[in-house]
């Protein structure tokens, strides 16, 4: 009696000890978990509906809250599976109307050296087309997108899918890349193909030019085929009609940076210039959801747009920067009233932005920024004042060249 009453114990004891095991390897699991904090103030001169002549607005693609508000704020959540896997979380946390939404930004899991200069992804992730779409928010010189972003891409394209990249074993910088996504969000949509319905390729290469300089080119090419693309809704006739796209979609870029530092260290000074031109080429359908009986026409777009900047560190944690933005559209269709109101006309405007920034940076962890756009996207000017601040908590990646 006693010796079955000592085995019970012991194995008591073993179901302790191993269930202490099993702590311990998990709190050896130790993931990057970071939260970033993002505050605004925004004051607008034009108070009417936000519009880019020639371009169906959807996706993020907004000005803002006027007043003070809750910008992009992100939890995200990093970490090695094992020595072949990494995986990575990203929830992104908005207002909206006076709303709280979550949106699961990214999702996805990578290899670590498979060999060969090849690497996998897969699942939800930011493409890597153009220079600026990969990266978060929080990273950018400025506070919003450029417009050729906002207007083409509802500010950043990511989806679910796969991704191969291939690094090449040069002395220069040269990467390449293709990525097959479902095609589910903004700017595909529907997920055609059985849920294969958008793709991309690219090209990156670059290099160092003496111990001052160093330099990226990158080319890309996206194509979707879309069902049923929603832009913002517009109030008619006390009836809601929403403009939808169905149809294919082809976009190319092409994107460079040069940036300049006094012997490779940017911690002092530095200066980084970049450049991005997009054009897109639709064919298909738009349609009014909710107009009855139905208003439709064909379409046929061809939308292009480009950005310059300069930023400059001048002192330590000082920067100040200018962008220059500007696009142009030329869509036809077979009525051009339903055109007009899917906002696919542009009575001759081409859209532009001028935009100047200051910022202080106190770490790498936060920054607080002042910033002021002439914004002519649309006919009356919209003088725009922002003031920022971008706060870092916990572990945090290093920027993007």
């Amino acid at each position: 009696m006693y010796s079955s009453k000592i085995l019970f114990g012991l194995a008591g004891l073993c179901m302790v000890t191993t269930n202490l095991h099993a702590e311990i390897r998990t709190i050896n699991f130790n993931p990057a978990i970071s939260f970033i904090l993002d505050g605004r103030f925004n004051r607008y001169s034009n108070k009417t509906d936000y519009q880019l002549p020639g371009f169906m607005l959807g996706g993020e693609a907004s000005r803002g809250e006027q007043g003070l508000h809750l910008g992009h704020n992100e939890l995200s959540m990093s970490a090695n599976i094992d020595d072949l896997f990494y995986g990575k979380l990203t929830a992104a946390i908005a207002d909206h109307e006076a709303e709280t939404q979550v949106e699961l930004e990214e999702a996805f899991i990578g290899t670590r050296g498979l060999g060969y200069g090849l690497s996998v992804k897969a699942g939800r992730f930011f493409s890597d087309i153009g220079y600026l779409n990969n990266q978060h928010a929080h990273v950018w010189d400025f506070t919003d997108a450029p417009l050729i972003y906002r207007g083409l891409f509802g500010n950043q394209i990511k989806d679910d899918g796969l991704q191969i990249t291939w690094l090449a074993p040069t002395e220069f910088y040269l990467k390449v890349g293709v990525e097959v996504m479902r095609g589910s969000l903004y700017p595909a949509a529907g997920a055609s193909r059985d849920g294969q319905g958008a793709r991309s390729l690219f090209l990156k290469f670059g290099g160092d030019v003496g111990t001052n300089h160093a330099w990226q080119l990158g080319l890309s090419h996206w194509n979707a085929d879309i069902a049923g693309r929603q832009a913002g809704s517009h109030a008619h006739d006390a009836v809601t009609e929403i403009p939808t796209f169905t149809g294919s979609s082809d976009v190319n870029g092409i994107d460079i940076v040069w940036k300049w530092s006094p012997h490779g260290n940017s911690s002092e000074r530095y200066l980084k210039i970049q450049a991005e031109y997009f054009t897109r080429d639709e064919t298909g359908n738009v349609n009014m959801v909710g107009s009855s009986p139905l208003e439709t026409t064909t379409y046929s777009g061809e939308q292009s747009g480009w950005y310059t900047q300069a930023v400059y560190q001048f002192i330590p944690r000082w920067r100040i920067g200018f962008r220059y933005d500007r696009l142009q559209a030329a869509n036809n269709g077979s009525d051009t009233d339903v055109l007009t109101e899917a906002g696919l006309t542009t009575n001759g405007h081409s859209p532009s932005r001028s935009t100047l920034m200051l910022d202080y940076s106190r770490s790498e962890f936060s920054r607080i920024r002042l910033q002021y756009a002439q914004d002519d996207s649309y006919q009356d000017a919209d003088n725009i004042f922002t003031v920022q601040y971008t706060m870092a908590l916990g572990a945090h990646g290093a920027h993007k060249f």
